[in-house]
């Protein structure tokens, strides 16, 4: 098989905006055709393609439909192999030689390719992935290369993956391996296959980006949603099954932007007798049902379940304070790497402030539908064990970002707890970032209920934002913004302790919800929104918002415009709206209009903390109608800059294996002597140990070859690599623990060799050892078939991290101590 994926293309791109959605069902025989009609008018926003499609009553119980998408950009490899001058018009490619076509759909989606011919005569493979670059993933898939021979119906040619067809494409390649004749391709197609939902909630604001990313949300949880379950992962990796935990933001998100109700209470049925082992699941699924609770107002539903919440609830009683096996808690280094050290003291503390708060919210909803002697008994408890945190001497300082925003979660932090935790945790811009977007949603949430918003806003668009940024169209497994400084477009991402990273994963939806509850700002505070409030957050920076949000009793409508001083408000039948604040953006206030009528202060508002507040309003519209006196010039909000303490890097393509001289005039390893199988180690004073974890031993005899280190005496070819232990799952990363005496800046340089041109590509993380926060930017290692350095100046114990991006797996062949010295490049 001939991989297309190093393919130097020659042609410049050619594009075309049309969408083709059309019936497949006679072509496919997978799925029918949509039954959905466009009704609506498109969303420059939305990555979605049947954004202006609307289905007549969609039900849990529908089945998986079916569309046709055509690329809206091609290159070819070869251009006198494919002459594509039909395509465009007639969907017809001739195939005249030898070569591949890389295709781009504008957006992920789930689906497959097909084409039809009826001269086909050449050895072809067709390819697809969610980035530019055929994808490979771990072993324990169906189909760990994401290429394969199609699969021939009659004319129609069919690249099956998997049984279910479906995978994540945003890329498809076809690739010609032998030409005998001139033969052509016809009605080349991806089918996309799609579960009945519609858009009934909304969001719009002044900042596009944050739109954008609500909208962006929206579309990777619809593309997730399956035939009989929740939570798929598009690209089959091994692990394509519903995973409770992961639905907790993926159900909110589905709920605020498609009120699906009935699917995510099927899917909380599923999954009410798992937790995947991993224990926080449990949790998470309590919270869930708590959700779907305030969302729906089912309690009938919630009655079912109680006992089974409780249990969960009880068995986290049972675990507190004894540092329980957690199983897994997030992939952030800060949080045990997934799951290479899930029990470590941060992820124990945040799984604690996760118990209280689940008792917290739990014991809330039973004392709204009259189980006082449940609301007594977990309120006890929240309160009782929280004490016990505040007992132990420093206990804030010892709690990091993740269980800091836990922590706050559960409400039951003072003012002066959460002004420390924010000054410990939140305002380092690099930092209160989590590895996952997963576990950053929790941390919006935290900096919410400290009304941190014009921080909260920052961190997601440095988020969500920059996923968007690096060619996103759906949200990823795992996010670093320094990402987009060392790759292109949509290219092949680093794949870490998450294994090969997701590019399309619901779990990172829960800011579809947050921005809907705390931007725009519609809130439940009974069940089923029977009483509401409306208090919109937009920073210093936002101008307007307005958006809607679905419930049993009818949409709740909201738009706030600061500048203009107008609100419309829509209230359905059978609900209350408690509270309503109209942001006044620190503008004076001279006279309120309702429906153009004046209202007096003494009639019914009052104006705090930069809001007009009206309370009690009953179904119905409204038109508020701000007059102001004078108004405030708008605020130049400056970002915090993204700080590194370790920031400049060089990388050295000349000195190769002859490392003498130029690094380790201090100390050195060079990794598995072919003679005695062992490494060959000589430490610096100040460095205690070097420890590594999770590598793969290679040795090597090149004698002659002078990309290999030599010993001490100069003995070449003696010297192998370690690596990354590619393809099992979740082992795409090696770990060195460089432990320090002291506080000295000091020199590293690491040497990387792709010694058998496996066109390997390596990516670099740096964390504190103590801390595990990140120090440094990523790095990218590629091209070094003829050895490549990487120097950079630290201090302290470090942690290095070196991620496969492509290739075999990653390899590296020594580690290199000197002296600090500057670096300039």
């Amino acid at each position: 098989m001939i991989y297309i994926a190093r393919v130097r293309f020659v042609i410049t791109f050619l594009v075309f905006s049309v969408i083709c959605i059309q019936a497949v069902y006679a072509q496919s025989g997978i799925y029918p055709p949509i039954s959905a009609k466009k009704n609506l008018t498109e969303n420059p926003f939305s990555p979605d393609p049947l954004i202006s499609y609307s289905w007549a009553v969609p039900k849990a119980s529908d089945g998986l439909e079916s569309y046709n998408l055509r690329p809206i950009s091609w290159k070819t490899s070869t251009p006198e192999a494919f002459k594509m001058g039909e395509f465009k018009k007639n969907n017809v490619i001739v195939v005249q030689g030898k070569g591949s076509v890389c295709f781009d759909f504008g957006q992920t989606n789930a689906g497959w390719l097909e084409f039809e011919s009826d001269d086909l005569m050449d050895s072809i493979t067709m390819s697809i992935s969610e980035y530019n670059e055929p994808a490979i993933v771990n072993s324990g898939a169906l189909r760990p290369l994401k290429t394969m021979v199609p699969v021939k119906h009659g004319q129609t040619y069919r690249l099956e993956l998997n049984p279910e067809l479906y995978e994540g494409v945003r890329f498809g390649w076809i690739n010609v391996h032998s030409h005998k004749q001139t033969w052509h391709i016809k009605n080349f197609r991806l089918i996309c296959q799609v579960k009945p939902v519609n858009y009934q909630g909304s969001f719009s604001c002044s900042d596009s980006e944050l739109t954008r990313i609500w909208y962006t949300g929206a579309y990777t949880v619809k593309l997730n949603l399956q035939k009989d379950y929740f939570g798929a992962i598009l690209m089959e990796r091994s692990d394509r099954h519903s995973w409770t935990g992961d639905a907790y933001p993926s159900q909110a998100a589905s709920m605020v932007a498609f009120g699906n109700y009935d699917f995510v209470k099927a899917n909380t049925i599923n999954t009410a007798d798992l937790n995947n082992g991993i224990l926080s699941y449990s949790l998470y699924w309590v919270l869930s049902l708590i959700d779907y609770a305030n969302y729906t107002g089912d309690l009938e539903f919630v009655q079912k379940y109680i006992d089974n919440a409780c249990n969960k609830l009880n068995i986290a009683y049972q675990h507190f304070g004894k540092s329980p096996k957690l199983g897994f808690y997030g992939w952030d280094e800060r949080l045990g790497a997934g799951f290479e050290n899930p029990n470590i003291r941060e992820s124990q503390y945040a799984y604690s402030m996760l118990t209280i708060r689940s008792w917290v919210e739990f014991a809330h909803l039973m004392k709204q539908i009259g189980r006082s002697d449940l609301a007594q008994k977990y309120t006890t408890y929240a309160s009782e064990k929280f004490a016990e945190e505040r007992k132990k001497k420093n206990w804030q300082n010892d709690f990091g970002l993740h269980a800091s925003a836990d922590a706050i979660n559960t409400g039951l932090t003072t003012p002066k707890e959460n002004a420390l935790f924010y000054q410990r945790n939140y305002t380092d811009r690099v930092n209160r970032l989590s590895y996952s977007p997963f576990n950053e949603y929790f941390i919006l949430g935290a900096m919410a209920k400290m009304q941190k918003y014009e921080e909260a806003i920052s961190a997601v668009k440095d988020c969500w934002g920059g996923q968007i940024k690096y060619g996103g169209t759906t949200f990823f497994e795992v996010y670093r913004p320094s990402w987009n400084a060392i790759l292109d477009k949509n290219d092949a991402p680093p794949n870490n302790q998450c294994g090969y990273t997701s590019l399309t994963h619901p779990w990172s939806a829960g800011v579809v919800k947050w921005l809907s509850e705390e931007v725009l700002g519609i809130k439940p505070m009974e069940p089923g929104f029977k009483v509401f409030e409306i208090v919109p957050h937009l920073g210093d920076t936002i101008s307007y918002v307005n958006g809607s949000t679905p419930t049993l009793k009818g949409l709740i409508y909201a738009s706030f415009n600061v500048k203009s001083g107008l609100t419309t408000l829509q209230i359905p039948k059978g609900t209350l709206a408690k509270r309503v604040a109209i942001p006044i953006g620190g503008n004076t206030v001279k006279a309120l209009f309702l429906n153009g009528k004046p209202i007096l202060n003494e009639n019914g508002f009052k104006i705090k903390d930069g809001y007009i507040n009206i309370d009690n309003l009953k179904p119905g519209k409204y038109e508020y109608k701000v007059v102001y006196k004078s108004v405030n010039k708008v605020v130049q909000v400056k970002s915090l800059p993204w700080s590194y303490p370790v920031n400049t890097f060089l990388q050295d393509s000349l000195t190769s294996g002859n490392w003498k001289g130029c690094y380790g005039k201090e100390g050195f390893i060079l990794f598995n002597s072919f003679e005695n199988k062992k490494h060959l180690e000589k430490l610096p004073l100040y460095v205690s140990s070097v420890k590594l974890k999770n590598e793969n031993n290679v040795y090597l005899k090149l004698p002659a070859d002078k990309r290999v280190l030599s010993d001490t005496l100069g003995r070449s070819g003696s010297f192998g690599a370690i690596t990354t232990k590619d393809p099992n799952p979740t082992l795409q990363t090696i770990t060195m623990d460089v432990e320090v005496r002291g506080a000295e800046h000091h020199q590293i340089a690491l040497y990387f060799l792709d010694w058998d041109n496996k066109e390997r590509r390596s990516a670099v993380e740096l964390f504190d050892a103590k801390t595990l926060k990140l120090i440094s930017p990523v790095q990218l290692i590629k091209n070094y078939q003829k050895g490549k350095y990487l120097i950079f100046n630290y201090s302290g114990s470090i942690r290095i991290r070196i991620n496969h991006v492509r290739g075999e797996n990653a390899a590296v062949s020594g580690i290199f101590f000197d002296e600090s010295v500057r670096l300039s490049k």
